[in-house]
């Protein structure tokens, strides 16, 4: 029998939606009843993807013992983070703080005005790894909820205080100035945690953390500094070559389960493949090496062929499990390999790293664990022979992957996700001259702007028609920064006085009375008790480090001084967390970065704008905005008076004024150093 689960759009609900606990989706009615009835609840967090939300369901949402106790003692609510991560944020924090780490599934007990008083993740059905059982956890929970009831209040108002705080915590009330020697200082940090073996920082799980990567790929392009640029390529370089990186069919996992990038969980989200393919073009950028290239083109092709909604946004995610079991669908035994191979080249086999025993679980993660120049002096044959080799065997086992069952695909579209991923397909037009991404990104744009937008204004998740959850800060951000880059990449300047248009609405709706920052909820949603606002990177970037940079942009866009010195107020505030804690507050620190370098917008104009764009596409210019226009009628601001019949200018403005024109790229070039 189905539960209330079953009306939800969502696949990670529908996937509980005939379990037997009484699930509620998230909303008032669940804690209304909670509220009648005297009971706790109890928010279990997860998404579509989630391995272990999955084997969670499998040993104890689906025992009918389990559900009737927690059917009878408990009101519960089931939370797709994706949809609404503004909970997962607020539950998150409080977890973190009773248990020092988090995770999903995320299972939190809270009040019936939904303040959380313990909580905490994966509990397995008997007890293990130095946790009780969920049904020991179950009913101790019943037991202080019944007989210490003052002991439950005291941990919620205590808790309540602590989000309070904590919705702040990152933000400094002194301020700060800062310089490009105060950022060499960052950059030094961030590099003191990196690993100078394998790439990435820090030890497993290890995250792809590809907006670190770019933080020291522009570091590299402002100050020289080669150790900056050295581990920037290596980590790019290293997942490339892992089992994390999709070897047949392009796309990044979520994270690696080893240092080495070998195993990875195998799960793969639409956001971490367009921030790959924005450090790709980064690298791309800084070296013109063809391998960057061709991973940014087989990224987007994954992206492309697996992601794709038929109407043309982009679903969320592609499970980690298949038949039951984590990573089947991407992984062979040696016996698998050799049939599908169809060949016992011994030569192509040490390429992909596959031996006989198997690199995970007795089965084989494709990976490239040397260069194909020492397999090949290995066997005695030429590198050209060697990767016509393994294309020839790419093909083969491509062809009898695609004759397995696939993982689950989260068919939902989100706003931000599609958002980020049109900022990665306007970033990589730009950065490879693609015509064929540009119009890509022109139509993206046009598809969000028809499917999330309704009449009760912007919304969070699409489906198969229907748009709901109203937008949090994050859809809002990436949105504007989207309408900026294509409306800039594309010429098409509505887009920026929509951008315009919106960065207005979150001043109204979103905009901290008490700070220059923003909430990460609207101030007329009324089911979340405590206001966040979202500081630190984590899965995406922060918010209101995006925020920041619309507001520059728009500032020197729209002529708006007010939102240029709200920015600067918000990295003055940062500028001391972001120094401390770089990897954390990586968006931060970059932004800060280009400031300090000095952020640029260049104006052409006339009939070669498009020719003077081309050759200013040879140069890494991550601190410059460029704008371009034809013809003379435009209503930004910015573009005022800056039309010459007959003539093209290039005009670089700094954030107090604009230079005289110049009318060729040598001549505009010098004028955008610091």
């Amino acid at each position: 029998m189905a539960n209330r689960l079953i009306n939800e759009q969502s696949p990670y609900l529908l996937q509980h939606a005939r379990n037997p606990v009484d699930w509620h989706p998230w909303g008032d009615e669940a804690f209304a009843r909670a509220e009648r009835e005297h009971k706790p609840v109890l928010v279990s967090i997860g998404y579509a993807a989630c391995h272990w939300c999955h084997v969670m369901e499998r040993e104890s949402f689906e025992d009918p013992e389990t559900a009737a106790y927690m059917n009878a003692h408990f009101v519960c609510v089931k939370v797709d983070r994706e949809e609404h991560p503004d909970v997962d944020h607020l539950y998150m924090d409080a977890v973190q703080a009773i248990s020092g780490s988090g995770g999903w599934p995320l299972n939190v007990f809270v009040t019936p005005a939904r303040i959380p008083f313990y909580g905490g993740t994966y509990y397995p059905p008997r007890p293990a790894f130095n946790r009780p059982s969920w049904m020991q956890l179950l009913q101790r929970i019943r037991e202080i909820w019944t007989q210490q009831p003052e002991e439950v209040a005291a941990q919620a108002q205590q808790m309540a205080q602590y989000l309070q705080q904590a919705a702040r915590a990152g933000i400094s009330e002194q301020g700060g100035a800062w310089d490009m020697e105060r950022v060499r200082h960052m950059a030094a940090g961030l590099q003191q945690q990196a690993d100078t073996r394998h790439g990435g920082f820090g030890r497993a799980p290890k995250f792809p953390a590809t907006m670190a990567v770019s933080f020291l790929l522009e570091h590299h392009r402002f100050t020289g500094d080669q150790p900056a640029l050295d581990h920037a390529l290596l980590s790019l370089d290293r997942m490339l070559a892992g089992g994390i990186c999709d070897q047949l069919g392009g796309g990044l996992a979520r994270y690696a389960t080893d240092d080495a990038w070998l195993v990875p969980h195998f799960e793969k989200m639409l956001y971490d493949n367009a921030l790959f393919v924005l450090a790709l073009c980064d690298a791309y950028h800084v070296t013109q090496k063809p391998a960057y290239k061709k991973a940014i083109e087989e990224t987007i092709a994954f992206v492309e062929r697996e992601l794709k909604e038929p109407s043309g946004g982009y679903f969320s995610a592609i499970d980690a499990d298949s038949e039951g079991m984590e990573g089947k669908f991407y992984t062979w035994t040696y016996a698998e390999w050799q049939e599908a191979a169809g060949t016992e080249d011994e030569a192509v086999a040490r390429y992909f790293g596959v031996s006989a025993e198997g690199n995970w679980e007795g089965t084989n993660i494709l990976h490239v664990p040397e260069p194909p120049e020492a397999v090949a002096a290995a066997y005695g044959i030429p590198v050209p022979e060697l990767l016509e080799r393994v294309a020839q065997a790419k093909a083969r086992l491509w062809q009898q992957r695609e004759q397995r069952i696939r993982p689950l695909t989260d068919d939902k579209s989100l706003l931000s996700w599609n958002a980020l991923m049109n900022i990665a397909l306007a970033r990589a037009a730009a950065t490879l001259r693609s015509d064929v991404y540009r119009q890509r990104a022109a139509a993206h744009l046009q598809w969000m702007a028809a499917h999330f937008h309704t009449a009760d204004g912007w919304m969070r998740t699409w489906k198969r028609g229907r748009a709901r959850i109203s937008a949090t800060l994050e859809d809002y951000a990436f949105l504007i920064q989207a309408m900026l880059q294509t409306g800039a990449l594309t010429g098409a300047h509505t887009w920026i006085r929509e951008a315009d248009a919106l960065m207005q609405h979150t001043q109204a709706a979103f905009r901290d009375p008490q700070s220059p920052f923003f909430f990460y909820t609207a101030g007329d949603k009324t089911d979340i008790p405590i206001r966040k606002i979202d500081l630190y990177d984590g899965a995406l970037p922060a918010a209101n480090a995006v925020q920041a940079h619309n507001l520059l942009l728009l500032g020197l866009c729209m002529e708006r001084t007010e939102w240029q010195q709200q920015a600067l107020d918000m990295l003055s505030a940062m500028a001391g967390t972001a120094e401390r804690y770089t990897a954390s507050f990586s968006c931060w620190a970059a932004l800060l970065q280009r400031v300090a370098a000095g952020i640029r917008l260049m104006v052409i104009t006339g009939e070669a704008a498009a020719a003077h764009r081309e050759a200013l596409a040879a140069h890494y210019l991550p601190q410059v905005f460029l704008l371009t226009s034809k013809k003379e009628i435009s209503d930004l601001p910015v573009l005022q008076g800056k039309y010459f019949p007959g003539e093209s200018p290039i005009f670089v403005c700094t954030p107090q004024a604009c230079h005289a024109p110049v009318y060729d790229i040598t001549a505009a070039l010098p004028l955008l150093d610091p």
